[in-house]
């Protein structure tokens, strides 16, 4: 997916296809590469397709949090002239759209989130990240997921070369404590965009009780589940993640 990607300004980002945009937001973790199900899809139904690049580990310590990024996300609607837009975020890029939603009401029309940060979320443990244990880290990414296989060794590699890096090490960290620090349980209730929340039922990071205390805290929200499936529900059954998706926003007319 790399050499797909554009560059403008400061962004850097993926864009397929034409019509309603759905943009998407990737976790702390995660590359852009884990929605390729979700590109290839919709695109051919209509939609137009965008992942910005999250600028992670470029923020200055002391700007590294969910807000900023909800901020960052602004700043690319903007430059890229879009308005009601659909937002999808795995993770914490879930709770970059939450927040984002919250603060710029006006921007988005649908919102969807799969495995969000945001009310509660296991991390990786107190022990983690362990610097230079790759067998220990390999561990954890399997956890993310259902079955471990969908765990590559690319994937695997990504998270080892990411953990062992000390300046990027600090910024995870950094992100991770902004995230449970900025709950958004108080927020919920007063937000009326219409959520599709899709949610694996053996998720170990943001377990199933989280996807329904979101159903139960967002007015307007519809919650589905994907059997034998963990964190990341488009990577690990990316055609049932994109059936339930197309069906709720023909649903919703979006």
């Amino acid at each position: 997916m790399k050499n797909n990607l554009l560059q403008e300004g400061k962004f850097t980002y993926l864009e397929k296809g034409e019509g309603t945009p759905i943009v998407i937001l990737h976790g702390l973790m995660g590359g852009l590469s884990n929605f390729d199900g979700v590109v290839d899809f919709f695109p051919e139904k209509g939609y137009k397709v965008m992942i910005p690049e999250l600028p992670l580990y470029n923020m200055s310590l002391l700007n590294t949090s969910v807000q900023t990024f909800a901020k960052y996300l602004k700043d690319f609607l903007n430059f890229k002239g879009l308005s009601n837009v659909i937002l999808l975020g795995n993770s914490l890029g879930g709770h970059i759209a939450l927040l984002a939603t919250k603060m710029y009401p006006q921007l988005v029309k649908g919102l969807v989130i799969t495995g969000s940060s945001g009310l509660y979320e296991n991390a990786m443990g107190e022990s983690y990240p362990r610097r230079g244990d790759y067998e220990f880290i390999k561990k954890k990414a399997q956890n993310v997921f259902f079955n471990p296989a969908v765990a590559t060794k690319e994937i695997v590699d990504e998270v080892y070369d990411t953990v062992s890096d000390r300046n990027k090490l600090i910024k995870t960290l950094a992100i991770a404590k902004s995230a449970i620090r900025h709950n958004m349980a108080k927020d919920l209730p007063k937000m009326k965009t219409p959520t599709c929340i899709i949610w694996g039922k053996d998720d170990n990071v943001t377990p199933p009780e989280v996807a329904e205390d979101f159903d139960r805290l967002l007015p307007d929200s519809d919650l589905y589940w994907i059997d034998k499936c963990g964190h990341a529900a488009m990577m690990e059954h990316p055609e049932i993640f994109n059936d339930l998706l197309y069906s709720w926003l023909q649903k919703r007319n979006f």
